[in-house]
């Protein structure tokens, strides 16, 4: 079981409660203080005024600076997730579907919000290395299981061939990320990549379709090379 099945709702809600107006304004203006100024030089006092709420009913809501910070992380994995849950592999042809997957998850993968939120995770971990796993995990965990049953699905028609889906889900994650995120992430952005999101998709599932491609794979498709 992984983080991500066995924690509660991170939003601490239940299912039809309504979020105060108050509570989400200061989530959204933490988020920016934190992004721009890290966990260290953030400030409760200027959120609160942005947030246009006392610092005494900011605390009333969130107990330190680090119940803070956790929300917000807790917050946008949520929001991550929702994203995610629309990263849905249509029916249709092998080709169809893994290129379907593959230019939603490079399209969210390289979102700028995306990035920047795992570098503010990844500068904390060591201070929060709890909530920085359950991050990572709940989001891989959300969208693999799509991919994985996708995968499950073709081999069952017999367009893919694999023993192992999940190791195959795990390789065609990991060249679609590889060029819009970590590469990114490890170069501060100085290395620009000169592929465009449709091609890094595109080169992927031709690759991925080369290694585990059926007998009952699209003829009209082509192979690689």
């Amino acid at each position: 079981m992984t983080l991500a099945q066995a924690a509660p709702s991170p939003s601490g809600l239940q299912d039809g409660d309504t979020e105060d107006p108050r509570r989400r304004a200061i989530l959204i203006e933490a988020r920016r203080h934190f992004m721009a100024q890290g966990f260290a030089s953030t400030r409760i006092e200027p959120i609160a005024r942005e947030a246009s709420v006392s610092t005494a009913t900011l605390y009333t809501f969130f107990s330190s600076k680090a119940d803070l910070f956790r929300a917000v992380i807790d917050d946008t994995s949520d929001e991550f997730v929702r994203q995610m849950d629309e990263v849905r592999a249509l029916d249709g042809p092998a080709r169809c579907q893994l290129t379907r997957f593959s230019e939603a998850y490079v399209g969210f993968m390289a979102d700028p919000l995306v990035t920047a939120v795992f570098r503010l995770v990844l500068a904390e971990r060591t201070r929060f290395q709890e909530m920085a796993l359950h991050f990572y995990e709940r989001g891989k965990a959300r969208i693999g299981v799509t991919l994985v049953e996708a995968i499950e699905a073709l081999c069952q028609r017999g367009e893919l061939v694999c023993d192992k889906p999940s190791w195959a889900a795990g390789q065609l994650m990991g060249m679609l990320e590889h060029p819009v995120f970590f590469v990114p992430m490890v170069t501060g952005d100085s290395t620009t990549v000169q592929r465009s999101h449709t091609q890094i998709a595109a080169d992927a599932v031709q690759t991925f379709l080369a290694r585990y491609g059926g007998p009952n794979l699209d003829p009209a498709a082509p192979d690689l090379d």
